[in-house]
């Protein structure tokens, strides 16, 4: 059985937009995938560690536990052995009250996959496989998001691009969510339902791919 692990935020979570509801696990793109890659008889077993609010490296000035540092390796102990670890972070870096830039936020991605593969790995079990995904852009944040992603579009261009260098020259996987996706019209953040079903279902083509070679 291959084990993998999604480390992100609330587009991982599965907010529904405009609310603080959830959708349910089928819904969500982790369950859209484990799904999508069990129909094509891989056998996968999905881990949800999505924390609304988390960013790469960051601190939340009112919630406690945002920073993606705090307790990566032992999320990666605890899970073990595992195949491969989703990162899908970056979208809470650009919250307006942080001044990180894009190339910022990539290089805290480049920090989570350097604290992954120095994590305490039992004897025998494998360095998982790391998969980098871009989030879609925030666009004209409304509700809720207006005010606390306000500069938010101007702060991450060229996020996309900074990710794919860092998967690059660190020997990761990469995908760009924004090809089969936009964030919600509803809040200009999350995804909707439909989004997420197409979000899943394209990551689980990109990660039959991967587990091939593992």
């Amino acid at each position: 059985m291959h084990s993998i692990l999604i480390y992100g935020d609330s587009l991982s979570w599965g907010i529904i937009p405009g609310t603080r509801r959830r959708f349910a696990f089928h819904q969500r793109w982790p369950g859209v995938m484990e799904i999508e890659l069990r129909q094509t008889g891989i056998d996968a077993r999905v881990i949800e560690d999505c924390l609304n609010g988390r960013r790469t490296v960051l601190e939340d000035p009112i919630k406690p536990g945002r920073n993606g540092l705090d307790g990566l390796q032992q999320r990666i102990e605890i899970n073990s052995p595992l195949s491969l670890v989703v990162l899908f972070l970056g979208t809470n870096d650009f919250q307006s009250v942080h001044e990180f830039h894009a190339e910022q936020s990539a290089q805290g991605l480049a920090l989570l996959v350097d604290a992954i593969r120095r994590s305490p790995f039992e004897p025998g079990m494998p360095t998982p496989k790391i998969l980098l995904v871009a989030p879609p852009t925030v666009h004209h944040p409304k509700l809720d998001m207006a005010a606390k992603f306000q500069n938010a579009e101007t702060k991450s261009t060229g996020l996309a691009d900074a990710i794919r260098k860092v998967s690059t020259e660190h020997s990761c996987e990469f995908f760009d969510a924004a090809t089969v996706t936009t964030t919600s019209v509803v809040d200009g953040v999350h995804l909707d339902q439909e989004q997420h079903q197409a979000l899943g279902t394209a990551l689980a083509s990109t990660i039959a791919e991967i587990l091939a070679d593992c």
